[in-house]
């Protein structure tokens, strides 16, 4: 979306602050021995509190495909993406847990992700986590208005290499905000001057996606689940932002 109105930008703002109170909401219930589905009943209540819609339960690629069962995606140690909550898929002390939500409000579309240890994590998983949140602050202070998508790939790509992880480049960032899902693709790698130009106005999610291996996934089989072809741990942090002439605005900050 490239959002050109007033009366646009006050519907984004309003999503971006009804999905972070959802997801302040889910992140503070996390700990061992939490169901992934209370968590999701959380999404669930919170979300129609507020007055709006989670965009992913039911969400299809296509006609063909099965809808997706939950509004969470909640994505477990060697799990990268799209792993639905179950109500026998609990949280464990020492667990990288990596949370994804979509929301939507009045027509405005929001994504967002967080990733946090269960209780005490090792220093691998401290590190993976560190360092894939480092990834996302860097790659928003890359998009600017009449830069490339280049930009942020480059900046996101630069922190994996200081952390020593495996960027998922089968996972990218994506335009959003008239629809969960729009063009551009924004991959966390990539060279800087190069790619689409910024448009001020750009709506797009942002969203490092990093691994303790080489970063190659597979197809957990289920017709959802992505998880690491080397069953090394995944973390994942994601913001939506509006491309301001001042700079980006981040529109789903806790």
């Amino acid at each position: 979306m490239i959002a050109k109105t007033e009366k646009e930008i006050v519907g984004l703002r309003e999503a971006g602050k009804r999905m972070a109170a959802v997801v302040a909401e889910v992140l503070a219930r996390v700990a061992s021995g939490v169901s992934s589905w209370e968590l999701e009943e959380v999404a669930r209540t919170t979300t129609k509190r507020l007055g709006s819609e989670p965009v992913y339960l039911g969400y299809k690629d296509s006609p063909r495909d099965t809808p997706y069962p939950t509004a969470l995606c909640i994505s477990i140690d060697d799990e990268i993406a799209h792993s639905p909550a179950r109500p026998d898929k609990m949280l464990k002390p020492g667990s990288v847990v990596s949370i994804d939500f979509g929301l939507s409000y009045q027509g405005f579309f929001m994504d967002t992700a967080h990733t946090l240890g269960v209780g005490q994590i090792d220093a691998k998983a401290q590190n993976l986590i560190t360092g894939t949140r480092e990834a996302l602050p860097a790659g928003i202070a890359a998009a600017q208005v009449g830069g490339h998508l280049g930009d942020i790939g480059a900046a996101v790509e630069a922190i994996a290499k200081k952390y020593k992880l495996g960027i998922v480049k089968d996972l990218r960032g994506h335009g959003v905000g008239a629809a969960v899902h729009e063009d551009p693709l924004v991959p966390n790698f990539g060279r800087a001057g190069k790619g689409m130009l910024i448009p001020e106005g750009l709506v797009i999610a942002i969203e490092p996606i990093f691994a303790e291996g080489s970063g190659a996934l597979i197809d957990q089989g289920d017709g959802f689940t992505y998880s690491t072809r080397d069953h090394s741990r995944a973390a994942h942090f994601e913001h939506t932002v509006l491309i301001t002439k001042n700079g980006p605005e981040i529109l789903t900050a806790l």
